[in-house]
């Protein structure tokens, strides 16, 4: 669907953003419980920041992909994680 072009761009308009910078924290839960993870996104250069609770697992995945990915996109409505483009045909 196009944009009508008289809309000005807002930052609710963006919807596909690069990650600037990640930070994980974990957050302990009651004695005998596991505690949660969250994953920080910092997006554009600071335009924009998302906060995303994750499991053990889910974090040990993202910090591997996120630590050798050199362009990382996020996309707001969807809250989707891209890992950069590579062309096709390429490896």
């Amino acid at each position: 669907m196009a944009q009508n072009l008289n809309q000005p761009i807002t930052d609710d308009s963006i919807k596909v953003r690069q990650l600037s910078h990640y930070q994980f924290s974990w957050v302990a839960d009651e004695p005998g419980q596991p505690g949660s993870w969250t994953l920080q996104l910092v997006l554009d250069q600071g335009a924009w920041e998302e906060v995303l609770t994750i499991d053990a697992d889910d974090a040990d995945n993202l910090q591997d992909l996120l630590s050798t990915a050199e362009t990382v996109y996020y996309d707001v409505q969807r809250r989707t994680l891209m890992f950069g483009t590579t062309p096709a045909g390429h490896h």
